[in-house]
């Protein structure tokens, strides 16, 4: 099951379902089934304490994901800073949803085993992150 959740109170996805969808569609993809992945989108400031917390590290960030993900089933608590991604989105020159369909794919690929710090995986990210 794919939940979201907002930590703000002046953010929502209008059209939920088709973000769900695209990480369905993904996991399909890869072979791999559905288990509980949460994403809870809040501001940088509540990222930036987690990241301090989890990861001892003094940055903003647009995702920070925890992975508790068991054989073929996904699952895992994925945080997105709303406000990070709308700056990439002008950073980049994407639109805001476009940039975090993006996030929301990354985070999700990271708990298939791939890592954006390989060469050779961030190619392939890169790729499904644009197939889906």
């Amino acid at each position: 099951m794919i939940k979201l959740f907002y930590e703000i109170s002046d953010f929502q996805i209008e059209n939920e379902s088709f973000f769900i969808q695209e990480i369905c569609l993904l996991l399909k993809n890869e072979g791999m089934y559905i288990g509980n992945i949460n994403y809870v989108f809040c501001n940088d400031n509540f990222l930036l304490d987690m990241n301090e917390k989890y990861l001892q590290k003094n940055l903003y960030t647009d995702v920070l994901s925890f992975n508790y993900s068991i054989n073929q089933w996904i699952c895992g608590d994925i945080f997105i800073s709303v406000d990070r991604v709308l700056e990439n989105s002008k950073l980049w020159n994407q639109s805001f949803l476009v940039e975090l369909k993006r996030v929301m794919i990354h985070a999700v690929l990271h708990f298939l085993g791939y890592d954006d710090q390989n060469k050779m995986d961030k190619k392939i990210m890169k790729k499904k992150r644009s197939f889906i």
